[in-house]
């Protein structure tokens, strides 16, 4: 009888440390050997000329979520799992969104349910927290963290969702007390409002009008306060879908004082710029997302951060919406750009299109790639060492990577429900061959191997960047004490 239910044999296999040839035993779901020559696997999968990465995690994506605007997102979770899992992502964590006067608890469990019954990979997913009331900050958070959902997000924009500093300090002293990451949309909306105002006053309305009134003044300004804000209590923050010379400015600015502060950029601010919102009528809404893409000079900003470590998460920010009356342009042609729905779809796209352009152009490593695309995402949000790694323990999550192969995109042959991409006609290199979830084939010759629903809950552990036992300030250290004491806690 095999040691092995499964053996991946002579791949070239990444992590974000290592490069070696070599095989994988798997049993029950985990990696149980990683080395030369091991036994025969129940089945064997030859990986000859093959890369052998781990699964990627995208922690950052928005699957059956309303907006604040009241658009459904186009993709359910099993239509996104689905997209997700033929990208060679095996886990994704995208969002509970707690809108004003709902219950926090309640949305969690409602969004926690529809996960359970139709996902096809592994998940985990993040609060949003739109109101910070008694109720949601003493009682509801500190149960959900108890339940594995370690992390939240926070916005400064969105009339419907922003918090205000005072409503932000609340809940980054509960990411304090709960030993939980706040995850912060940073952009000033009184500033991005104004700039609107007076755009639609002039007549200015067509699409490409949002990436001028997204500034990025508005970007790196709300960055800077949200880190500010944050130092009050030194607490952890990750400054999410970073786009903007002076927001990346501040990041670093803040990581050389040693601040606990961290950053997350999507493809389509590498890859896309806001030239690309002006097309012939509302066609440049397909690109409109918030913030917009920037320009030629943020993008090698932002390279130059993924390869130094100044970012540490390239997730997709998937926000898929159909280009119809429906979605993103619900008043028709008519609509402007203050009514377009915001966010695009990459879900699927996210890993080949960081290996194209960013691997065999030279401007991360392979082992960045790893570091980007899983195993930074397994750190940070409470993942790793089951998730995020080819390692004896971990789960069996791997992609079987043809780095040769040659795709044009299409639309067509994607598989999200929004209809459209914004890379339509994009030629890249390098693909997803075959895809493993705790040892099970999900993806194999094009086809789908698994059922709605057989994807699994991970309860997430403390972000690793609260692990860490850092010299606290006398002042913060007072100040989390003050409202430990309020709330009947110990002092973190």
């Amino acid at each position: 009888m095999s040691e092995f239910d499964l053996t991946i044999r002579n791949g070239r296999v990444i992590t974000a440390s290592d490069d070696f040839t070599g095989d994988i035993g798997v049993l029950d779901g985990r990696i149980v050997a990683v080395g030369n020559a091991l036994a025969a696997g129940r089945k064997d999968i030859d990986a000859t000329g093959r890369l052998v990465m781990p699964g990627g995690i995208d922690s950052h994506c928005h699957v059956e979520q309303l907006s604040s605007m009241g658009v459904l997102c186009a993709d359910d979770w099993y239509s996104a799992s689905v997209s997700a899992a033929f990208g060679g992502t095996t886990t994704i964590i995208p969002f509970a969104a707690q809108h004003k006067g709902n219950s926090l608890r309640q949305v969690a469990e409602e969004y926690a349910a529809s996960a359970a019954a139709k996902s096809v990979i592994d998940y985990s997913y993040h609060l949003i927290i739109s109101d910070p009331t008694e109720q949601a900050i003493k009682h509801d958070l500190p149960h959900l963290v108890g339940q594995g959902i370690s992390s939240f997000k926070v916005f400064m924009t969105y009339d419907r969702l922003k918090l205000n500093d005072s409503q932000l300090l609340d809940v980054f002293a509960a990411a304090a007390q709960e030993r939980a990451l706040a995850m912060v949309h940073a952009e000033n909306n009184d500033v991005i409002l104004w700039i609107a105002r007076h755009l639609l006053n002039n007549g200015c309305t067509a699409p490409k009008y949002h990436a001028v009134s997204h500034s990025p003044i508005a970007e790196g300004e709300a960055t800077h306060r949200a880190i500010q804000l944050a130092s009050v209590l030194d607490v952890p923050i990750m400054i999410v879908h970073v786009s903007a010379a002076d927001a990346l400015r501040s990041i670093q600015a803040a990581q050389i004082l040693g601040a606990p502060v961290y950053g997350e950029t999507c493809p389509h601010y590498l890859l896309l710029t806001a030239a690309d919102l002006d097309l012939p009528g509302v066609e440049g809404a397909k690109y409109c997302c918030s913030p917009p893409p920037r320009d030629e000079n943020s993008q090698e900003m932002l390279w130059r951060s993924l390869k130094g470590g100044v970012l540490q998460l390239v997730s997709s920010d998937h926000a898929p919406y159909r280009f119809d009356a429906s979605g993103k342009i619900p008043d028709g042609d008519s609509t402007t750009f203050k009514r377009i729905a915001n966010g695009l779809p990459g879900l699927e796209l996210r890993m080949a299109l960081l290996f194209s352009e960013g691997v065999l152009k030279g401007r991360i490593s392979m082992n960045q790639f790893v570091a980007l695309t899983s195993t930074n995402h397994a750190r940070m949000y409470g993942l790793y060492p089951q998730k995020g790694t080819i390692a004896p323990g971990a789960d069996a999550d791997l992609v079987i990577w043809d780095a040769e192969r040659k795709v044009t995109i299409a639309a067509a042959g994607l598989h999200d429900a929004a209809g459209y991409t914004p890379y339509e006609g994009r030629k890249l290199t390098g693909w997803p061959e075959t895809v493993l979830s705790r040892g099970r084939v999900v993806v194999a010759n094009e086809r789908l191997h698994v059922e709605r629903g057989s994807g699994r809950f991970i309860a997430r552990g403390t972000p690793a960047p609260l692990r860490v036992e850092r010299e606290i300030s006398a002042q913060s250290g007072f100040l989390r004490s003050l409202f430990n004491k309020a709330k009947g806690g110990a002092s973190v």
